[in-house]
């Protein structure tokens, strides 16, 4: 699934924010859920995206915003970043940050954003702020 997504992403960097996410209806999250049980259905969706994460960055992808907070923690431990810097706070409780990882030689702008934060407008609000 995440070669399939960066695949994907590969036509689309350098004209725009590029969106990855995770969803399904509903029952068919609650059918995986049973099968795989909750905590391994959603370990499954979190190493995916922060295996597509670490490809695009290694595509040279230098901003990134992740939603979710486990799905942020997968996300940190593949890129292997080893610190990051506050930057600008784009809404109460989410900055973005620059951060070092073995991948960005120049490092990388990130933002990690936990489902309580940000309001509708986030995406936007955020790349736009990095634009200015």
């Amino acid at each position: 699934m995440a070669a399939e997504a960066l695949a994907w992403a590969e036509g689309h960097i350098g004209q725009g924010p590029v969106l990855v996410y995770s969803t399904a209806e509903p029952s068919a999250v609650r059918a995986i859920q049973g099968k795989l049980g909750s905590e391994k259905a959603g370990a499954m969706v979190e190493e995916t995206i922060a295996a597509i994460a670490r490809g695009l960055v290694e595509r040279g992808v230098r901003q990134l915003i992740v939603a979710g907070g486990e799905t942020s923690g997968a996300c940190v431990q593949a890129l292997d970043i080893t610190q990051m810097r506050i930057g600008a706070q784009i809404d109460p409780g989410v900055p973005w940050c620059h951060a070092v990882a073995p991948d960005a030689k120049d490092g990388l702008h990130i933002t990690l954003k936990s489902g309580n934060f940000g309001s509708t407008d986030f995406f936007t609000k955020a790349f736009a702020q990095l634009q200015a």
